[in-house]
């Protein structure tokens, strides 16, 4: 598959969906998070404007990009972010070969999945991205009070839209309104 584009891109999205479900068996609390965190991923890149290929990197990487928990766990004892981005990589980069993601999407997702808990050298709108939807997620699951997430906002967010999502939900306000 040297393209995915479409409806090839949906299936494969799908079929990717169903696997991660299986991963993550008995995890309830796990898929629900992957799934609204995909959920905001595809919202804002779409409203974005990011081309096919760089949606279908994105939403895959936001399927996978908590992969490593489960290794962490077994490994670790822990969920700490480093353990997941340590971890991370290797079950993500099985399971998208599984699917015949092509090896340049598959390789930008290990590093997104290797990256997601650090918020520095962002060298992309899909890096970008799935940080933003992984905080709006996070900052409901975690219960995060005012303080962290205007502290949040201020560093992580940049685009438009995820500043605007986290404004409405979090903030109360109709900030960047129009868009």
């Amino acid at each position: 598959m040297d393209s995915v584009q479409g409806k090839d891109a949906e299936a494969v999205l799908a079929k990717l969906v169903d696997a991660m479900i299986a991963y993550e068996a008995g995890a309830a609390h796990r898929v629900g998070h992957f799934l609204k965190v995909h959920g905001f991923a595809k919202t804002i890149g779409q409203l974005e404007g990011l081309d096919g290929r760089t949606l279908f990197t994105l939403e895959t990487a936001a399927l996978v990009h908590d992969i490593g928990i489960r290794p962490s766990l077994e490994k670790y004892g822990s969920s700490a972010g480093a353990h997941q981005e340590e971890l991370g990589p290797g079950p993500a980069r099985e399971i998208l070969a599984g699917l015949g993601v092509p090896g340049d999407v598959t390789d930008r997702v290990c590093f997104l999945v290797a990256h997601h808990h650090t918020y520095t050298g962002v060298d992309g709108p899909d890096y970008q991205i799935l940080l933003e939807a992984d905080f709006l997620v996070n900052m409901l699951e975690e219960e995060m009070g005012p303080e962290a997430i205007k502290s949040a906002y201020d560093r992580v967010f940049r685009t438009e839209t995820g500043k605007r999502f986290c404004m409405r939900m979090y903030m109360g306000g109709a900030a960047h309104a129009n868009g």
